[in-house]
């Protein structure tokens, strides 16, 4: 949300993406992006045009990112990280994506968050946020 809708921690989250090499999401992103960007036009946060801006622009950009899809393996991972950590279940499987994917890759990967637990989680786990 924070690439597509002003908000707080909008410009640290768009230079963080600037610098990166490559960057990815879970599947679950994008859904829960468009909930999140419905949810602001409801609330008049978000214009009408500003809507379909924000949705023309995610849809742009998703097509660039590496995509974690959510295989069963994934998702029962994200199972047991939620249980251990309390966490809700979108911001498991996102944990979940980014760990396979630092697992992928063997490099260490970084981890942008901004929910304190979340956050945590991702420490504990060993990424680097």
């Amino acid at each position: 949300m924070k690439l597509y809708v002003s908000e707080v921690s909008s410009a640290r989250v768009r230079a963080d993406v600037g610098r990166a090499i490559r960057v990815a999401t879970s599947r679950v992103a994008y859904p829960e992006a468009r909930a999140a960007m419905a949810r602001r036009r409801r609330e008049r946060a978000l214009t009408a045009g500003g809507l379909l801006r924000a949705v023309s622009d995610l849809d742009r950009d998703f097509s660039s990112l590496v995509i974690v899809e959510l295989a069963e393996t994934l998702a029962r991972r994200a199972g047991g990280l939620a249980e251990k950590h309390a966490l809700r279940g979108f911001d498991a499987i996102h944990l979940t994506s980014a760990l396979e994917l630092q697992d992928l890759l063997g490099e260490p990967v970084t981890f942008l968050a901004f929910d304190a637990r979340l956050t945590a989680a991702a420490v504990a786990a060993g990424l680097q946020v």
